[in-house]
């Protein structure tokens, strides 16, 4: 395989491990696909489903940096191997699920082999490249759970007209398997890092201008996973038909990653504070024409949907280039640990929204749009006054 800038051996190393992250970022969020299908086998309400979500993101935020601080000693192949396998025994275990509540606990401990992989991934890719193209290989891998995180419930909806919900954490399991074996045979043993203690990294928490940065990242992750972990019941009560939704989130994907490349130029050019209210701009006004779609009908209907299904995936990913260009530099000294500290801000907005939207969908489609919307003028509001 050929990357730009990378050497054919780096770069096969380097793809191996972006296919790991993959796995990972496929598995935090594929299940949101078939969250109708899994609460009516499950006997539990939509709704109540959708913290299956919930869980995972909550404890990858809380044991992502636990962990890293836990496991930079080890040496890095064994700990990936270890972690990925983890990660294809819960996703199995998850499969086999008898109740929801043995599923809770399997997603559980998919999180805390999620959060050991990833850090450990990027920190091997900085150290597998030239000091030249490190920038190029971190973005190859942690690109590859950010495609995946953007794209999941897309390839979860593709997936399901042929497979079932344990059938989608299988395949995903498969993928680590494959993940796993190139690790194992194409990477090099690696010693671990510097250990940097915990006390230290959460100490970052205490910086003013860090604290006025972070929320930004967890309220407008909320605002756009309020209502998608649930977006299959969206589409449904908008008027789009089972057999064009896997149209629809193929289109909220291509949104995702144009989103991303776009913003991460447009940061280059404009101030990252700019770049994130023209986002949050946008978010609240693709919300706010959601709610009034209810009388398109046809045609019409569907180019409207499809619109705004790119915007949404649009502003929903474009987030993070501003975000972490915002916190290096108000802690040029502390770049990694601040971006680490960012990933942990993004897994508590996707648990805080889909905790609203638990909360919301319930009530009906309506309700949880109206909380996205809010919360994402709340955000703009958020980063209009608060400046660090």
């Amino acid at each position: 395989m050929k990357l730009p800038g990378l050497q054919s051996d780096v770069a096969r190393s380097v793809a191996i491990l972006a296919l790991g992250t993959f796995a990972v970022g496929t598995d935090a969020f594929i299940l949101s696909a078939f969250l109708p299908e899994m609460a009516a086998e499950l006997g539990v309400s939509v709704a109540h489903a959708g913290y299956a979500v919930t869980v995972f993101a909550a404890s990858y935020a809380v044991l992502s940096p636990i962990l890293a601080t836990l496991t930079v000693r080890f040496e890095r192949r064994k700990l990936l191997i270890s972690a990925i396998v983890a990660l294809v025994l819960t996703d199995i275990a998850a499969a086999l699920a008898p109740s929801f509540e043995m599923l809770l606990v399997s997603r559980i401990f998919a999180a805390a082999a999620a959060a050991s992989f990833t850090p450990n991934a990027a920190a091997m890719a900085a150290s597998l490249a030239p000091l030249e193209s490190r920038g190029r290989a971190l973005s190859v891998v942690v690109g590859g759970m950010t495609i995946a995180t953007a794209i999941g419930v897309p390839l979860g909806n593709l997936a399901s007209n042929a497979l079932s919900w344990r059938g989608a954490l299988f395949m995903v399991a498969a993928v680590g398997v494959l993940a796993a074996i190139g690790i194992f045979f194409r990477l090099p043993p690696m010693p671990g890092g510097a250990a940097v203690p915990l006390k230290r990294r959460l100490a970052l928490l205490k910086d003013r201008k860090i604290m006025l940065i972070l929320p930004v990242t967890v309220l407008g992750v909320a605002a756009c996973y309020v209502p998608y972990a649930f977006v299959l019941v969206v589409l449904d009560d908008l008027g789009i038909s089972a057999s064009h939704m896997s149209i629809m989130l193929l289109l909220y994907g291509i949104g995702a990653v144009v989103g991303n490349i776009v913003c991460g130029a447009a940061v280059d050019r404009w101030d990252p504070r700019t770049v994130l209210l023209w986002a949050f701009a946008f978010m609240a006004l693709g919300f706010a024409l959601m709610l009034l779609i209810g009388n398109s009908t046809g045609v019409a209907l569907y180019f409207m949907v499809g619109f705004l299904m790119v915007l949404w995936g649009g502003t929903s990913w474009c987030q993070a280039p501003p975000q972490q260009a915002r916190l290096i530099d108000v802690a040029p000294s502390h770049g990694p640990m601040v971006v680490s500290l960012n990933s942990s801000a993004i897994y508590v907005g996707i648990a805080l929204g889909t905790m609203l939207g638990s909360a919301t969908i319930d009530i009906s489609t309506t309700a949880n749009l109206v909380a996205a919307l809010c919360m994402s003028v709340l955000v703009w509001l958020c980063v209009k006054f608060l400046r660090p």
